[in-house]
């Protein structure tokens, strides 16, 4: 990748510099990438090595073009050097709208949201002599017929396709009871049960913690094409059943409850399988409920879990356990190449599904 970018527009010189750290790296599920990226501090750091090697140029104007997160850009702001003359940050991955930019050591910070919603606009007064912003304004604005005519040139391509993909993609795949919802990764949702059983149920495992934000979708139903189902479900990699012990399990559980996931930070969350039901109290720190079938688990019990290749890779960083501990109970092995064909068999097979929150995980204050 190259690293930065000078635009000369109207007489004035912006840098544009790109930033993705190793954490957000780690979401991406390109493994082979993994080690070559940096983590907040030395990016804060390569972004001052490019600054400074352009101090010779006057640069009018500085960008950092990042995707690692809302909160972590404040992170990075907050590192940088004032006299390496950064002016905004422009960020993505936690799909931030703010109302206005934040504003972390004299550096804005902004972000527009989820996917094409709506584009960020800053009308931005740059006092040239001083290489700094003098004022600014700050609005979305969302993509609608009202905002943004279409393209009838580009409208007319893609319709020149379209013919040939809804007949793979407006096929039906299943229709459930009803219309099932998967408003917030942090929390218990009716879809998130519905993935979750249906690898429980197909892969012969005691339970599966089916990642939240692997779930896309906030509905799905109650007729599913197989267009709605893969824009629910996008990622399609293989599942592994690991051994864990019950003390094991609720130390794993206890990883991804931690505040950070009420607080709007990036962290991974889990949908639990049937027979579970977890009660936590986030003002004490513990679990009130924890149990199994309707009965707690013996700590030295060990369950077979069934979890997607992305979280069995980072076992250590969300759910707080070993490798060295999954082998010692009895290792761990392959049981589905695809989840995502895993879920659409199950679906396909169970006409009129239907699932609800019905307390597998409840978050108290």
């Amino acid at each position: 990748f190259e690293s930065h970018y000078i635009a000369e527009i109207d007489g004035m010189k912006i840098l544009f510099v790109g930033v993705i750290t190793q954490d957000v790296l780690a979401h991406t599920r390109m493994e082979e990438y993994i080690g070559s990226f940096v983590d907040i501090t030395e990016a804060a750091e390569e972004v001052g090595r490019i600054c400074n090697a352009y101090n010779a140029i006057d640069i009018d104007f500085t960008v950092l073009l990042t995707h690692i997160g809302f909160e972590e850009d404040k992170q990075l702001a907050a590192a940088l050097d004032p006299a390496w003359g950064v002016d905004v940050i422009i960020g993505g991955h936690s799909h931030t709208l703010p109302k206005e930019p934040a504003l972390v050591n004299d550096i804005l910070i902004v972000q527009a949201g989820t996917g094409t919603d709506q584009i960020g606009r800053f009308d931005i007064m740059v006092d040239t002599d001083r290489n700094a912003v003098d004022t600014y304004t700050w609005s979305t604005v969302p993509i609608t017929e009202e905002t943004c005519s279409r393209d009838e040139e580009m409208y007319n391509f893609i319709m020149h396709y379209k013919e040939i993909t809804d007949k793979k993609y407006n096929r039906i795949v299943t229709r459930f009871a009803k219309e099932l919802t998967h408003p917030s990764r942090v929390q218990e949702t009716a879809l998130g049960n519905l993935a979750a059983d249906a690898l429980c149920d197909s892969l012969g495992v005691d339970m599966a913690l089916m990642g939240s934000g692997a779930v896309r979708s906030k509905s799905m139903g109650p007729v599913v094409h197989y267009k709605d189902y893969t824009e629910c479900f996008p990622y399609d990699e293989a599942t592994y059943m690991i051994h864990v012990t019950g003390a094991q399990l609720q130390r794993m559980v206890k990883r991804f409850l931690r505040e950070e996931a009420f607080s709007g930070a990036h962290t991974e969350f889990y949908q639990l399988s049937h027979g579970l039901c977890v009660v936590w109290s986030r003002s004490k720190q513990q679990f009130k409920e924890f149990t199994f079938n309707g009965a707690p688990l013996p700590a030295d019990k060990i369950y077979k879990v069934a979890l997607s290749k992305y979280h069995f890779s980072n076992l250590k960083d969300f759910l707080d356990s070993s490798l060295e501990e999954i082998e010692a109970n009895g290792g761990f092995k392959v049981v589905a190449t695809s989840y995502r064909d895993v879920i659409e068999e199950y679906i396909t097979s169970h006409p009129h599904l239907y699932r609800e929150v019905e307390g597998r995980l409840v978050i108290e204050p």
